[in-house]
């Protein structure tokens, strides 16, 4: 279900959210990994609950981009209506899995991490590991992730979640869902340029 090898972005990516150029940054770095395969349907799995102020970062992003037009091949899972967390997440995989073939797809959650961080995004090659925070044990996901960093680490996770600044991670969410639906309009632009190329170098034969 996870593939790796085809990936043409950098290895690790860190975006501050209060830098006025953020959510292109992350369209930019989030368009610089997708496949060059147009056909390839592109997932994007927002992971975590709205029962916890800091986990909520995922499906908060979720909703806001399922809001906006995304072009027909990507697709959104997780959100504040149905949210993937812990209990479903395995479930919610298989569904994926079978529905699509060899998916292109992106794993969203909150993080924690150091104090300096707080605030940043992350976008980086290979598997979310979802729970690991926590201490918890759950299926790796994504062939590329984005993490938003909530709070800081190494004390009481479950704590410190609970008491993080809604004001904060609904920025990060604003963010992040404004620099995926950029992503989709490159993304777009993209193939319709394609297309368009195509079509021409046909007319010429």
């Amino acid at each position: 279900m996870f593939r790796t090898g085809f990936i043409k972005g950098k290895s690790d990516l860190k975006i501050d959210w209060q830098d006025r150029f953020a959510a292109s940054k992350v369209a930019n770095a989030l368009l610089s990994f997708l496949p060059i395969d147009l056909s390839v349907p592109i997932v994007f799995i927002c992971i975590g609950t709205d029962r916890s102020t800091g986990d909520s970062l995922g499906p908060l992003v979720g909703s806001l981009v399922t809001e906006r037009n995304l072009p027909e091949n990507f697709y959104v899972f997780g959100t504040l209506d149905e949210p993937i967390h812990a209990i479903n997440l395995t479930e919610k995989l298989d569904m994926i899995e079978s529905r699509f073939k060899n998916p292109f797809i992106i794993g969203i959650d909150a993080c924690l991490g150091h104090s300096k961080n707080v605030g940043t995004i992350h976008i980086k090659n290979g598997s979310l590991k979802p729970g690991a925070g926590v201490n918890k044990t759950l299926p790796a996901v994504g062939d590329i992730h984005m993490t938003g960093i909530v709070n800081i680490s190494g004390f009481m996770e479950y704590f410190v979640l609970q008491n993080t600044r809604l004001n904060l991670v609904m920025n990060l969410a604003k963010t992040m869902a404004e620099g995926i639906y950029k992503a989709g309009l490159l993304y777009h632009f993209e193939q319709m340029s394609k297309a368009q190329t195509l079509s021409m170098n046909e007319d010429t034969v």
